[in-house]
């Protein structure tokens, strides 16, 4: 793998398991950029079974739908499937018809590793290489997504406050490397969320 890029050639994300809304037993995702301003949200997401609500809606900070992942039904993998909104209009009903890419663990055993390979629809190669593999435990924030070619496009950490203060797990840091698609990256920490959803206490395995 290529060396790792420096927090100084990156942006800094922030992303917070929570619903931008206020409304009661609204939960979702909301995502802040390096000034602190809300720049990404996913509202009414499910913390029940996974599949529960079938595709999320990835909007910009206005409510604009920008991404849509659908989990694909009884998926040994966890398969999701990308769509990317056609009209563009400030409309939740938006239609998403262009499938853009195919989110998939790379295994079928589920209790160790958090790895998933990304193949993006449009290249000539979406059959035979992932554009993206995600590696790492998604379930303790620590997780590294390389490009093709082994070049590290973005990573993910625990948010400190200071030397000796680490928030929860909901409050996460995301770095993108400059050039690579922000959007594209925030759908795939949501989409991550649901396929490593944490198992009961009696049966949680630790990520090696």
């Amino acid at each position: 793998m290529a060396a790792k890029p420096t927090i100084s050639t990156a942006e800094s994300w922030t992303v917070w398991k929570k619903s931008s809304m206020a409304f009661v037993g609204t939960v979702g995702f909301s995502i802040f950029d390096s000034q602190r301003k809300l720049a990404f949200r996913v509202d009414n997401y499910s913390r029940g079974n996974k599949y529960s609500l079938g595709e999320l809606l990835l909007t910009d900070a206005v409510g604009r739908p920008l991404l849509a992942p659908k989990p694909q039904i009884l998926s040994i993998h966890d398969q999701w499937n990308g769509y990317r909104s056609e009209d563009h209009v400030d409309s939740i009903t938006s239609s998403f018809k262009t499938l853009i890419f195919t989110m998939k663990r790379r295994s079928i055993l589920k209790n160790s590793h958090d790895d998933v390979e990304i193949f993006m629809h449009g290249s000539k190669s979406v059959e035979e290489e992932a554009e993206y593999q995600i590696e790492g435990c998604f379930r303790k924030r620590s997780c590294r997504i390389w490009g093709r070619s082994g070049k590290l496009v973005a990573w993910m950490c625990r948010k400190m406050v200071s030397p000796l203060v680490i928030l929860e797990e909901d409050i996460f840091r995301v770095f993108v490397v400059s050039g690579t698609e922000c959007d594209l990256i925030m759908a795939f920490i949501v989409v991550m969320d649901r396929i490593c959803k944490k198992l009961p206490f009696n049966f949680k395995t630790m990520c090696r």
